[in-house]
């Protein structure tokens, strides 16, 4: 399984998650079967670049993505890529993950999206 996690630097299980889905810096990615973990630059067209970031986490093989929160624009994206998002993720990588694992994040839909990231 590969998690995806939107965050500010390159710290791995440490790193602070990015509030702001879209304009991470980074994306941490942790394979759980192998327990490796992989920084992915953010180079979607809101950071400069090209592409969205859910087709940046589809082209990194990412399963679920965990954030904090984001936009019905984006969970519709993920959808269409069959990435699983949930939201609600805590303070580090690690504590998104923990989360997760025990059930407390939530699923994503059009309903918990952040709606002033509705553009």
């Amino acid at each position: 399984m590969r998690l995806g996690i939107p965050t500010m630097g390159n710290s791995g299980f440490n790193e602070e998650i990015c509030p702001h889905f879209g304009r991470a810096p980074n994306f941490t990615i942790v394979d759980t079967d192998l327990n490796e973990v992989e920084i992915v630059p953010n180079t979607s067209d809101h950071m400069g670049g090209s592409g969205k970031p859910p087709e940046l986490m589809s082209e990194n093989d990412v399963d679920v993505m965990l954030c904090s929160n984001l936009g019905p624009r984006a969970i519709d994206m993920f959808e269409k890529v069959g990435i699983e998002v949930y939201i609600g993720a805590g303070e580090t990588v690690e504590e998104a993950i923990e989360d997760w694992k025990s059930g407390k994040l939530d699923e994503a839909t059009d309903r918990e999206a952040c709606q002033q990231h509705s553009h």
